[in-house]
Parts: structure tokens; sequence; C-alpha cells
């Protein structure tokens, strides 16, 4: 059911609706590096055989997940190759799930990208700021896709009824299409895996009723294989760190080993660790990032099947240990101040002096250095003019964050008194 042509692709009509940027890289040929971003099921490799066979380029796909240094070479070698022979244009290598690419596999790739070798198309589920190697991101442009829309979803289910080989033969009456569409959140390859399992279950009894609660009663009943290869990944992931923080390390186990069977990223999972770590335990246990971190290095190190281990072992930690969110609350506000209160200026005092004629405008005049007052500590207003007794930080009611709280009040009675 892959659309050939831009006229049967679903969706993300901001790229590649008329006048749109994607459509006029198209159109006009002069296509460049750059790098689909969305969730799964929107597109993004059907979106590349597309460009490539409309503007009739070689096309070269890898997958992060199974390709290495040697075979980008391998590639990049034979597009050197046959430009020697001819005036084509640059062939479009299409890297697959690209952030899940070393450091070292991405460099492999910059050369070639640069010099216009290859015309690169990446695609990724994670964000490319945090994933992609700064030199290759400056040398791709990066394109958001979005979940389908409802009237994408319906005109994928009326193409697969019409042409597909088995279905056309079938009789199917669509009644209702709000479960199906929910079920699938906005992504084709779950749309049409859900209408296989309920013609699958259906298809015996002559004729195929589609509505809300058959395909409801299908999936509860074929739940292993709507979950098959991690298609459930923003579910899972959620339900996995709502665990932890609900502090249930049974739940986050079990969710954890439906992501491993799944085949997800076992780095993607140390990286949430990382992010539960800071946001929902915090300070209430701060060796939990510690451990966290640790776990992210050990399971980059070993791989699976043995990362399964230290990822359980930080798992069931985190979700046992107390939660504390006050420093991620800390910083959401200072973050908002920012936005409402732009430019706010930094005392003279606590600035830098390097200069003579800093010195003569004030700079670090008035600065009290606390190493050298009773306590390490010392009574001066950091905060800038307006700012003071803004509190931003309040510690939260557990057993560490309690001792923070008596510093924090008896350094700052005024901000921190007892309620």
């Amino acid at each position: 059911m892959r659309p050939s042509g831009l006229s049967d692709y679903a969706g993300q009509k901001h790229l590649v609706g008329p006048g749109c940027i994607l459509r006029n890289m198209i159109e006009s040929g002069n296509i460049s590096s750059f790098i689909l971003w969305g969730p799964p099921g929107v597109g993004k490799t059907t979106l590349a055989r597309i460009i490539a066979k409309t503007l009739d380029r070689d096309f070269y796909t890898l997958s992060a997940i199974s390709s290495g240094v040697k075979d980008v070479r391998d590639v990049i070698d034979k597009a050197k190759s046959k430009s020697l022979f001819s005036a084509a244009a640059a062939p479009i290598l299409f890297i697959d799930e690209i952030h899940r690419f070393n450091k070292a596999q991405q460099d492999a790739l910059l050369g070639a990208v640069e010099s216009g070798t290859i015309v690169l198309i990446g695609a990724t589920t994670e964000n490319p700021s945090f994933e992609v190697i700064t030199p290759l991101l400056s040398r791709c442009q990066v394109f958001v896709l979005k979940s389908l829309e409802p009237e994408d979803l319906q005109s994928l289910l009326d193409r697969a009824i019409a042409t597909d080989t088995v279905l056309k033969d079938l009789e199917i009456e669509v009644k209702e299409t709000e479960a199906i569409f929910r079920h699938s959140g906005g992504d084709a390859r779950k749309l049409l895996n859900i209408l296989e399992i309920v013609v699958d279950n259906c298809a015996s009894s002559g004729k195929v009723v589609i509505d809300n609660d058959t395909v409801t009663e299908c999936l509860q009943q074929n739940i292993a294989t709507y979950d098959k290869d991690g298609e459930m990944h923003y579910d899972i992931i959620s339900a996995f760190i709502k665990s932890i923080r609900g502090s249930d390390p049974n739940a986050a186990v079990y969710y954890l080993g439906r992501m491993l069977n799944g085949g997800e990223d076992p780095l993607f999972i140390a990286r949430r660790l990382c992010l539960s770590a800071s946001e929902d335990v915090g300070l209430a246990n701060p060796n939990a990032l510690l451990l966290a971190n640790a776990t992210f290095q050990v399971v980059n190190q070993i791989g699976m099947p043995e990362a399964r281990i230290p990822l359980a072992e930080c798992t069931v930690y985190l979700a046992s240990s107390p939660k504390s969110n006050g420093s991620y609350m800390a910083i959401e506000r200072a973050l908002e101040f920012d936005r409402n209160n732009p430019g706010m200026a930094v005392p003279l005092y606590l600035r830098n002096a390097p200069t003579s004629l800093m010195k003569d405008l004030g700079y670090s005049d008035g600065y009290k250095y606390a190493h050298d007052y009773p306590g390490h500590f010392v009574d001066l207003e950091f905060l800038p003019r307006g700012m003071e007794g803004t509190v931003f930080y309040e510690p939260q009611p557990n057993r560490h964050e309690d001792t923070l709280k008596a510093y924090l009040q008896a350094c700052w009675p005024k901000y921190y008194s007892e309620k």
C-alpha cells in the first residue's frame, strides 16, 4: 500500500502541498540534503522513495540499526564511481533511524554530503538536535512531519479496501471509524495493521463489518500482534515513565520488558531513565542521576541482551526511590519568568572586571567572597534589581530536601521561613 507518487501521499500538506517547500524542491529538481523528523508511520520512508522516483535519481537505503561505517563508505564509493562515468545527478542515500548512528558513522557522511556526492535524506523519531552531530546537522535542513489527521487516515483506509489485492475481493462495510482512527494514533502503519487484524478475525463470517466495538474487541484479543515490533512506542514509554513516577517498580519493569521484546533501542530507554532521575526523583535522592548515568554508559558499552539487567536495576531503583520535582519546577519557573521579563540586568558587583575600564565602571565593586565569611555564607543579593525575594526552588517534603530546606532557612530566613 506504499504510495508511489505525491498524488497518493497522505498528510504533510505543510511540506508537500502546492507551493510548499518540499514540493517546490521536488518540482524544481534542486534537492538538497535534509532530515525528516516525526513519529512512526507518518510517511518518512515513503516520501524519500517518492522523491527519488520523481527525480529519477539512484536510490540507496541503509538502516542505522544494521549498518556500519563500512556500509556508508561502500555507498559513497559507488556514488563517486558512477559520477566519474556519467553526468547523472547525485544519488539519494536514505538512512532510516539516523539517530542510532554513532559519531563515527555520522562523521563518515560529512565529506560526501558537503561535496554533493550524495544527497542525504535521514529519518528519525528523535529530536535531531540531540541525536545528530552538529557538523552534519548544519549541512541538512530539518523538516518536521506530523501525525496523520483523520481525513488522511480515511483516505488510506478507503484506498486499502479498494485496491489491496486481498481486501478488494472481500465484502467490507465501514460503519464507524472513531475506534480504528483513535487506536491508530495518526500512524498509517498502525492503521493498516489494525485493519488486517480486524479482517483476519472477521473474514470467516463472510462479511467484514468495521465498527467501534469490533475494532476494540479484535485488538483486545490480538494485543501481542498489535504491539509487535514496538509500534506502541510512545504509549509504552509514557506508561514506563509514569510507572516510575508513580513508584510502581512492578509496572515499570513490565513496560521495560515490553519495550525490550518489541526491539526498542536500549540507549533510548537509558536516556529516558536519566531524564526521569532528574525530573521525577531529583533531589529526593541525588544518587538516582548518578546510577542512571552509569546505566547509560554501561548499556552503551555492553549492548543487548546483557543491557537488560542494568536497565532493570536502574528502573527498579528509580521507581523505589522517594520522589521530588523541586528542581524541575524551579527551572520551569525560571524559564517562564525570563520569557516574561527578558534581559534583567546582572548587578554590577556580580560582573567580572578583567579590564581597567570595567573596574572604572564599577564592575565587581562591592562583591563579597562567601568563603571569607563564617559558615562560607554572606548575605548578598544575587538576583537582578526588581527580582529581590523571587523564589524558584521550593524544597519538597522528603528526607534529603528537608536537610536542604533547613540550610536554606538558616541562610535565607526572609525567603525560606517556616510557613
